[in-house]
């Protein structure tokens, strides 16, 4: 048997100035503390009234993460809720932060990678913003309410404080503040329907795009519909604007209408949005990763045919353009490449509390860690996303196709491990996992 690894520093890390921290402590039993310096969203409450039992931090709000508790069946209960019916998850965690008046456009263009100008008024994006040194420092759903009005629907960083840095000497004539809207997000098979009884014919939904706006009523209160989510199931979001103050109007009537569609209230599906290969910002990359590095090379091209060279300037363009020219020379800019994998083991039904090691097939110290993992019921095995040595060839798209089929070994606690102390056997695959609802989740650089 190999001895338990409770801490790594063979892991090469060293082109971060903050490593991901690899000791491997296990789930550590705490009690968190819920006070004022955190925020309680507008939906708070009413998860609470839904059997919320856990929850973490999120975008400094409290963030629901649990609803259905272990001895019950816990999270594979609210998968099975998400894959045949349908869901609503409380995620006002989600700041928005709006960009408003005449320079919207010009600014919105400087700060994300991809060309804003391709984006219509109530239309929507998933988009990238990178500091000047090429890393991720946020991945937002980018809302285009108007010709001179965005909303960055943000993950787990501060962007809204950068935004205004960066804006500090107000070169752009725009306004750029946090704003009372709050969203839910309706995923699953029965989303559509759940929504047509909800805000009926005013909104033709069965012609919405994917990343679609719309003005609606919820409950008698003023919202935007996406078409839209972090499931690859069918889904939207409702934008809830004066949530503080309607939160209830909106979240009962969504309740009381789901009801014959056995709509459960969950934590937001991250056993579904790995099976799509979607990224959660602070666990799969963060500011010190490079879109290449973490397969969002899409959103800057490869290729030199879409809008990368159509985009006068941008923060971060120096520096992804060198790194493009590296990766075109066959050089390595970079230490790890994220991966999807198949790995053995016992099923893991439950959020991983360390990112586990992955190690060389053939043995020897780590290499590399598990930053995703979950069971995929439909394939009967295990999977994850994970960094691993680069080798240096991507696809046009920024994927990784150097390590396709490369074996490893992943040491999994001894609760998952088919045999306590002994790693299991893992092979990289294509990601996602499984396709999502709507083929262009992973959108290509044309807008």
């Amino acid at each position: 048997m190999s001895k338990k690894i409770e801490h790594n520093t063979t892991v090469d890390q060293s082109d971060r100035h903050v490593p991901y921290n690899l000791r491997q402590s296990g789930p550590t039993k705490v009690e968190m503390l819920i006070s004022t310096r955190v925020r309680k969203s507008a939906y708070w409450h009413k998860s609470i009234e839904h059997g919320c039992w856990r929850a973490t931090v999120y975008n400094r709000i409290y963030h629901p993460r649990g609803y259905v508790r272990p001895e019950d069946g816990g999270a594979m209960v609210e998968y099975e809720a998400i894959k045949n019916h349908v869901t609503m998850w409380n995620v006002a965690v989600e700041r928005q932060i709006r960009v408003i008046g005449p320079d919207a456009e010009k600014f919105t263009d400087y700060v994300i990678t991809r060309d804003a100008t391709k984006i219509s008024p109530m239309r929507a994006r998933y988009v990238i913003l990178c500091n000047n040194k090429g890393g991720v420092l946020n991945d937002p759903i980018l809302l285009r309410i108007s010709e001179n009005e965005f909303w960055f629907s943000l993950s787990d960083s501060d962007i809204g404080l950068y935004l205004q840095g960066v804006n500090a000497d107000k070169r752009f004539d725009v306004e750029i503040d946090e704003i009372d809207v709050c969203p839910v997000q309706i995923q699953g098979p029965k989303s559509l329907a759940l929504m047509k009884d909800l805000i009926g014919d005013h909104v033709d939904l069965d012609n919405m795009p994917f990343y679609g706006l719309a003005e609606a009523t919820v409950g008698g209160r003023s919202c935007v519909i996406s078409q839209s989510g972090f499931s690859g199931e069918a889904g939207y979001e409702i934008y809830l604007r004066d949530a503080t103050k309607y939160a209830d109007d909106m979240w009962n009537a969504v309740v009381e209408a789901g009801k014959k569609h056995n709509l459960m209230v969950i934590a937001p599906a991250h056993h579904r949005r790995i099976q799509a290969g979607i990224l959660s910002w602070g666990q799969d990359m963060d500011n010190e990763h490079n879109p290449f590095q973490c397969n969002l090379g899409y959103q800057v091209s490869l290729s030199g045919k879409g809008e990368w060279d159509k985009k006068a300037d941008y923060i971060g363009k120096e520096a992804l353009e060198a790194m493009k020219a590296d990766l075109a020379a066959g050089n390595k800019p970079y230490k790890l490449q994220l991966v999807g994998m198949e790995l053995g083991g016992k099923p893991i039904e439950e959020y991983a509390p360390d990112f586990w090691l992955v190690s060389p097939a053939e043995g020897g110290d780590p290499c590399g860690f598990i930053t995703s993992p979950w069971y995929h019921p439909e394939k009967g095995t295990n999977i994850a996303m994970g960094y691993v040595p680069f080798d240096g060839t991507l696809n046009a798209n920024g994927f990784p196709k150097g390590e396709i089929g490369k074996k490893f070994k992943v040491h999994l606690p001894d609760m998952y491990a088919d045999t306590p102390g002994v790693p299991v056997d893992a092979v990289t695959v294509e990601v996602p996992f499984t396709e999502s609802h709507n083929a262009n989740t992973r959108e290509t650089v044309k807008g």
